[in-house]
C-alpha cells in the first residue's frame, strides 16, 4: 500500500468539500462549500492548486461533465475522493482530534 501522504489544512478542507459535494463537487462548488463552512475565501487559483496537488498525490480524481452553452462550451471537471484520499483524510483528522484531546480553548475543553 502507497504511504499515507500529510494533508495541508487546505487539502482536509478540500477533500472535506468534495465528499460533501460528491458526485457533483467541481471548482466553484467546493470554493463556495468552503466559504459557506469556514468563512474562508480562497481564490479559485488557489483552489485549483489545491485541486492538482491533490490528483497528482492520487487523492483525489477527475473527470469531465458535458459542455454546456452556459459555460461558453466548455465542461466542468468533476473531483472525487479516492480510497488513499480518504485514507489520508482520516489519518489527518485522526492526528488533530489526539492533538486537541484534552486542550483547554477559551476557557472549554476540547473533548470531554
Amino acid at each position: 500500500m502507497s504511504k499515507i501522504p500529510e494533508l495541508t489544512t487546505a487539502e482536509q478542507q478540500t477533500l472535506l468539500a468534495i465528499m460533501i459535494q460528491h458526485p457533483n463537487a467541481y471548482g466553484v462548488s467546493i470554493r463556495d462549500e468552503i466559504r459557506k463552512r469556514t468563512d474562508r475565501e480562497y481564490s479559485f487559483g488557489s483552489i485549483y492548486a489545491v485541486l492538482e496537488r491533490l490528483e497528482d498525490k492520487g487523492l483525489i480524481a477527475s473527470r469531465e461533465g458535458e459542455a454546456t452553452a452556459a459555460r461558453g462550451g466548455r465542461k466542468k471537471q468533476y473531483f472525487t475522493v479516492t480510497a488513499l484520499g480518504q485514507a489520508a483524510l482520516q489519518a489527518s483528522l485522526r492526528a488533530v482530534d489526539a492533538m486537541r484531546d484534552g486542550v483547554e480553548i477559551e476557557g472549554t475543553w476540547a473533548y470531554a
